[in-house]
C-alpha cells in the first residue's frame, strides 16, 4: 500500500498562500458570525485551527468530493476536538458540501449544525465528536480499514492540547505505531489553554513532541498560524508511508481577535452581538 499511496494525485487543489490568507480571513468572519447569532458556540477554540483547516480543504491535501461525499478514496478528516465545530461547519460550506446561508442555524433547534458534529446529519463529517480522547481511535480504524480495503486514503486527525490528558489518546498512538500506520496523520492544536486553566497546570506541553517520538510517531513542531509551515508539514505527512505521523502545531487560542487572545476564558463563550460589528472589523 506504501508505494501505491505515494501515486495518488495530491489533493483538489494547488497551494496558493494569497488565497489561503483571504480564505482564513473569511473563515474567522463566519465563524465569529454564526456563534454571536447561536448565542453560544466554541470561536476561539475554532479560531486557533483556522489556517490548518484551510490548508487542508484548499491547500492541495485533503482529497473529497462534496457531490459525492461518500467516495470511498476520499481522505477522511476527523475533528476530535469536536467543541470546535463551527470552523469545521465553516470549511465545508466554503467546499460546497452545503450552502453557506445554513451556517446561521448554528446550535438551533432542528438544525444539523449541532454545537458538536453528528456524521448522520451532516455530509462531510466523517465522526461524531465531541466526547474528548476519542477521534485518534476512530482514525486508526479507519486507516487501518483503507490496509484492508486496499484504498488509498489517508486520514488527518486534530486534537486539542488539553485533550492529550486523556489516555485513550496514548493507547491509540501506541497501537498505530505497532501497526505501522502509515496513512494517519495526528494534528496536535497546541493552544496552551483548555477550558479552565492553562494546560501547563496539569501537564507538561513541552514534552509533546518526545512524547510522540518515543511512542513511534515521525514527529514535526510547526507555526499553526504560518500557511507555508502548515503546508509544508501536512505535506511531508501525506507522502510519509513508514509508520503514523504527527504535527504539532503551535498555536495561539483565539487567533485573530485581541481580546480573544490574551483571555482563554472565550473558550466556550460567543461574542455579543453589541460587539459583533468591532470583531468583524478587527479581523478584516
Amino acid at each position: 500500500m506504501g508505494d501505491q499511496q505515494t501515486e495518488r494525485a495530491n489533493g483538489p487543489a494547488a497551494f496558493d498562500t494569497a488565497k489561503l490568507t483571504d480564505l482564513a480571513r473569511t473563515l474567522r468572519r463566519d465563524v465569529l458570525k454564526m456563534t454571536t447569532e447561536a448565542g453560544s458556540g466554541h470561536p476561539s477554540s475554532s479560531f486557533s485551527i483556522v489556517e490548518i483547516m484551510a490548508t487542508l480543504y484548499f491547500g492541495g491535501i485533503l482529497q473529497y468530493d462534496p457531490k459525492n461525499p461518500g467516495w470511498p478514496e476520499r481522505d477522511r478528516f476527523i475533528l476530535s476536538k469536536g467543541h470546535a465545530a463551527p470552523i469545521l461547519y465553516a470549511i465545508l460550506a466554503e467546499a460546497g458540501y452545503f450552502p453557506k446561508g445554513e451556517l446561521m442555524t448554528l446550535r438551533k433547534y432542528g438544525s444539523p449544525l449541532e454545537g458538536h458534529p453528528n456524521m448522520r446529519r451532516l455530509p462531510g463529517v466523517e465522526a461524531s465528536t465531541g466526547s474528548l480522547g476519542q477521534g485518534l481511535s476512530i482514525g486508526l480504524g479507519q486507516a487501518l480499514a483503507a490496509r484492508s480495503s486496499d484504498r488509498l486514503y489517508n486520514v488527518y486527525v486534530v486534537t486539542g492540547d488539553g485533550e492529550l490528558e486523556e489516555g485513550q489518546i496514548w493507547e491509540a498512538a501506541m497501537a498505530a505505531a505497532n501497526l505501522k500506520a502509515g496513512n494517519l496523520i495526528a494534528i496536535v492544536d497546541n493552544n496552551k489553554f483548555q477550558q479552565t486553566t492553562a494546560v501547563a497546570n496539569l501537564t507538561d506541553p513541552s514534552k509533546y513532541p518526545e512524547k510522540w517520538r518515543a511512542f513511534g510517531w515521525k514527529t514535526v513542531e510547526i507555526n499553526g498560524h504560518d500557511l507555508n509551515e502548515v503546508h509544508q508539514a501536512l505535506t511531508e505527512a501525506t507522502n510519509y508511508t513508514d509508520g503514523p505521523f504527527a504535527i504539532i502545531a503551535h498555536t495561539i487560542k483565539g487567533k485573530g481577535l485581541h481580546f480573544m487572545e490574551i483571555d482563554y476564558t472565550w473558550h466556550g463563550r460567543a461574542v455579543p452581538k453589541n460587539q459583533l460589528a468591532a470583531a468583524l472589523e478587527e479581523i478584516g
